[in-house]
């Protein structure tokens, strides 16, 4: 966990002043540091019987498809709203000053299908949680989150299990914002 940790550079003040940005670009590009990534992600889900792995628009699409690769299971992008072509439901979640929506096409999970849920990183859990109710909609069994990141001071893993009853998976965690 510390060797993935220590490939994520952290960019001050992006996108506004106070802001500490947790750019995963820089573990993407280090070939040992994404294949450990992946691979912890393979060892811990290897044996979940999972059918589907849903990522949230756009870095969780990143680690989502490989883990789907490496697993052999369906991959389902959840995107912004008006990016996906087909049939959809949305689910709208906070943010800092205003709302924004996700989408999922409405033939991508079928009732009964275990599914994890994939992002780059939690924070407060916004788009998480609106993750969750569109794959509970779809009526999928949600088998838990997992992100690369975790930033614990914004409570976003802890509003995820209090509220839902669903673990959130992280690699590492860094502390503040």
């Amino acid at each position: 966990m510390s060797i993935v940790k220590s490939k994520i550079r952290t960019i001050p003040d992006y996108p506004k002043p106070g802001i500490l940005f947790r750019d995963i670009t820089s573990l993407l590009i280090d070939p040992e540091g994404f294949q450990l990534t992946i691979g912890m992600f393979v060892e811990r889900y290897q044996n979940a019987k999972l059918n589907k792995i849903a990522a949230i628009d756009a870095r969780g699409f990143i680690p989502g498809a490989a883990l789907a690769f490496q697993l052999g299971v369906g991959f389902v992008p959840i995107r912004k709203k008006g990016k996906l072509p087909g049939t959809t439901i949305s689910e709208s979640y906070a943010l800092e000053y205003g709302v924004d929506h996700v989408e999922i096409h409405t033939d991508a999970i079928n009732p009964g299908e275990r599914v994890l849920i994939m992002d780059d990183l939690i924070a407060t859990g916004g788009t998480l949680e609106a993750s969750i109710k569109l794959v509970q909609n779809l009526k999928g069994v949600i088998h838990e989150c997992a992100t690369i990141i975790d930033l614990p001071d914004l409570g976003g893993a802890k509003r995820i299990k209090d509220t839902y009853g669903i673990d959130v998976f992280s690699i590492c965690e860094f502390e503040g914002h």
